[in-house]
């Protein structure tokens, strides 16, 4: 075996607990969305997947991908760590291995960096982190197995806040309701399409 190729072995080993999928179906994002709906609102979840260190990580973790803001909560009011710990209890061995091994990245990273955890690092220096992996095409060739893995949590935080009471507000979804009276399309939207009701109109 030629060195080129033994090194390419050993990053591929190296790298393999990240490259685990963390893929998920709709159906498996609805049951676990419905389960935290489910909870008690006054009790203290505790984690039956994540570990107490590995919890205050994703915590921190989820709260930096979506942050509270003037009009809505973060991810962390929305129970997406709850989620998670949910869809980690429901899912394969290889989403289960890739979640783990991926936050103990972010420690190991932290620890190079740092000489600290990811939770105990400050926060620009938690974003110095996040910056190098959240854009997988961006990332350098030693991070592309952690910016998949970035990829993967950021979606799934997505997925879990967006399916949940505080999701649905933030995006102002009024569902299906009684409209008394449809004057159409606003003028200012049928201008920027270049539309018009008047099918005879030449626009």
């Amino acid at each position: 075996m030629s060195e080129m190729s033994r090194r390419a072995a050993l990053k591929l080993l190296a790298t393999a607990p990240l490259i685990g999928t963390l893929e998920w179906t709709p159906e498996e994002v609805s049951a676990a969305a419905l389960r935290v709906q489910e909870l008690p609102a006054a009790d203290l979840y505790e984690p039956k997947f994540f570990t107490p260190h590995e919890w205050e990580t994703l915590r921190i973790l989820v709260d930096l991908i979506i942050p509270r803001d003037a009009k809505s909560g973060g991810a962390t009011d929305a129970a997406v760590p709850e989620f998670m710990d949910f869809m980690m209890l429901d899912g394969s061995e290889g989403r289960r291995t890739s979640m783990r091994a991926g936050l103990e990245w972010l420690d190991e990273e932290a620890q190079f960096r740092y000489r600290t955890t990811f939770a105990g690092a400050r926060d620009a220096q938690r974003r110095e982190i996040l910056d190098d992996v959240a854009w997988p095409a961006r990332a350098p060739v030693a991070l592309a197995a952690r910016a998949t893995w970035f990829t993967s949590v950021r979606d799934l935080t997505a997925s879990g806040f967006f399916s949940s009471k505080l999701g649905f507000d933030d995006l102002e979804y009024k569902g299906n309701q009684f409209v008394r009276e449809w004057n159409g399309c606003p003028p200012a939207a049928l201008n920027k399409l270049g539309v018009s009701y008047n099918l005879m109109e030449k626009r």
